[in-house]
């Protein structure tokens, strides 16, 4: 993660590197992936125990792979619509 605060030669150098700007965006998509998750319900585990937080992180997880699908579904969908001639889009 980048340092707060005003940088040093040795510590702006290396806030420039390739490597580490491809680190800082990757870390970016994992905070939003997290944020996804917990807007699915994974924001609180209510069940007790090892099994029960493994199978509500797996149910968390289904819900937000079926978002995702449903999401790539009304994409065709819509895709498929626009190349209909302008008469069969009314019926």
């Amino acid at each position: 993660m980048p340092k707060k605060g005003k940088l040093n030669k040795l510590e702006q150098q290396r806030e420039q590197d390739k490597t580490f700007r491809a680190l800082r965006h990757q870390h970016a998509t994992v905070e939003s992936a997290i944020n996804c998750l917990e807007h699915h319900g994974l924001n609180r585990c209510p069940d007790k125990g090892l099994y029960s937080f493994r199978r509500y992180n797996a149910l968390g997880v289904l819900a937000y792979n079926l978002h995702k699908l449903g999401n790539i579904l009304l994409a065709q969908d819509k895709k498929q619509l626009s190349k209909r001639p302008a008469y069969a889009k009314a019926a």
